[in-house]
């Protein structure tokens, strides 16, 4: 079962749709409970989807639902005000509650001004810096941050695998099918190469002059590993720390619990050049980047050899497809130039320069992604 507070919301809920004339029963209410367990009762649209599935027994009936619905959980005389306040953020990191429309009345009209009001606070939010949210602000960017699909650019293989159309002739495939016909002339078929998904590999900088904003991607990744084929994620800070496996974890908060235990550099110095370096000798080199998209996240504040850093970065922008470089201090000027020595001597070697300070840059790197080719 639920919280025993949630528990009593469900119940309170119940109560009001068997007061607007729904069909709602004991039974029901056990269910939904039992269901809202396997959820999460403080998100809207699990209380929503989960309340039209087990209460509502008739289709004329979920317009009335939808309007208790709204004027239970939504409105100013809804639940109680701590729970409010939980329901309000699941509201905000959902962006807006997706609900079936009802009938057009001024009750409605008033309900989706409140619900459209909710989707520009989420916009707004999604355009301030990692730096400057509050804890609450950042947990429910991570929640929207969770929801990311990262689709990381296609290559053609060597392979190629029988098509409709393409190119060339399928000759092996073509006789066959006329030998099925005595040696009556078939129709020809023709072969394409074979796509695969480039492989995605993140670096992330978890040093003390990042701390503000490791920790969100950090989550990036998380959600990355999760939705994309091929991802590597590594973290440094005065040394390079594989941490995929940790990654694999469903859960984002024990994933990033499992990667802060495996680096024992977090909020510490900043050795990019050496970091790098690390990475080209030890993973690079063995292909773990061939061919595809390396992602740096660092604010290029390097205390290591700068000429380190230079020879590190020209043998990876040799081995991989693309380098992308997210520096946060870049923000939303569009005239950025790089001002730490870290950054002007990776500067030649970058395929492209993004900010990564909020979710709406990480958002343009997610919809960049599939054009990288």
């Amino acid at each position: 079962m639920p919280d025993d507070r949630f528990t009593g919301l469900l119940v309170g809920f119940a109560a009001e749709l068997r007061a607007a004339g729904l069909a709602v029963g004991s039974g029901d209410v056990l269910v939904y409970c039992s269901a809202l367990s396997k959820l999460d009762p403080s998100d809207l649209v699990d209380l929503y989807w989960g309340g039209r599935t087990t209460l509502v027994n008739r289709h004329d009936d979920i317009d009335r639902y939808d309007e208790v619905f709204r004027r239970f959980f939504l409105g100013t005389d809804g639940p109680d005000p701590e729970l409010a306040l939980v329901l309000r953020a699941s509201a905000q990191a959902q962006g807006s509650l997706a609900l079936p429309s009802t009938e057009p009345d001024e009750d409605a009209q008033e309900e989706d001004a409140m619900l459209g009001w909710m989707a520009s606070d989420v916009d707004a939010l999604k355009h301030k810096s990692f730096a400057a949210c509050t804890p609450t602000e950042l947990a429910a960017l991570r929640r929207i941050m969770a929801r990311i699909r990262l689709t990381p650019p296609r290559r053609r293989t060597r392979r190629s695998a029988p098509a409709r159309s393409g190119p060339r002739p399928d000759p092996r495939r073509t006789v066959r099918e006329s030998m099925r016909m005595h040696g009556e002339p078939a129709r020809l078929y023709w072969r394409r190469r074979k796509v695969r998904l480039r492989p995605l590999v993140l670096i992330l900088d978890i040093s003390g002059s990042m701390a503000d904003y490791s920790r969100s991607l950090l989550q990036f990744a998380h959600s990355a590993k999760r939705s994309a084929g091929r991802v590597e994620v590594f973290c440094f800070g005065t040394r390079l720390t594989r941490v995929t496996g940790a990654m694999e974890c469903r859960r984002p908060d024990e994933a990033l619990e499992r990667a802060a235990r495996a680096a024992f550099d977090w909020d510490g110095g900043t050795r990019i050049g050496d970091s790098l370096d690390a990475f080209v000798r030890g993973w690079a080199r063995r292909g773990v980047c061939r061919g595809g998209i390396v992602v740096i996240c660092s604010d290029g504040l390097d205390r290591g050899d700068p000429a380190v850093l230079a020879a590190a970065m020209e043998r990876l922008s040799r081995l991989c497809h693309r380098l992308v470089w997210l520096n946060p201090h870049k923000g939303d000027d569009q005239a950025f130039r790089p001002s730490t020595l870290g950054m002007m001597v990776a500067a030649p070697h970058i395929d492209l320069l993004l900010s990564g300070h909020d979710l709406a840059s990480l958002e343009k790197l997610a919809a960049l992604l599939p054009g990288l080719n």
